[in-house]
């Protein structure tokens, strides 16, 4: 079983910055790929961006290229997104997940094993 806590979540203006965190425990997720995922009010799930299980590789959706970068601390077991230049539109509640590979192509939510609770992040404009 793995636990998935995320944090770093709140209110911020546009323009801003914030970085999440999502702190891993009851087994080790450095084989595994990590990814973000947010939903926002009235919509689906949509996927955010992923980091190979080493944190070489990243992927991310074209709405956050540029602006969000993941990574990941293998040791504290902990994979972080920092959001740069926020806009309205990325209110959402951002979810953490452990895909079941190693790989930072997982894209899809059925690649994905184990989920956070989720982090509320409300940009005001």
């Amino acid at each position: 079983q793995v636990q998935l806590v995320e944090s770093g979540g709140g209110l911020v203006q546009a323009g801003r910055s914030l970085r999440l965190s999502c702190a891993a425990s009851g087994r080790t997720t450095s084989r595994h790929a990590m990814g973000w995922f947010r939903q926002a009010p009235g919509k689906e799930r949509v996927f955010v961006a992923c980091v190979s299980s080493s944190g070489s590789f990243t992927l991310y959706a074209d709405s956050v290229k540029g602006r969000f970068t993941i990574s990941r601390d293998n040791a504290k077991n902990t994979v972080y997104l920092q959001m740069n230049s926020l806009k309205p539109e990325d209110t959402a509640i951002y979810y953490c997940a452990k895909a079941k590979y190693s790989d930072a192509n997982a894209d899809r939510e059925y690649e994905y094993d184990y989920w956070g609770q989720g982090t509320q992040v409300t940009v005001s404009s």
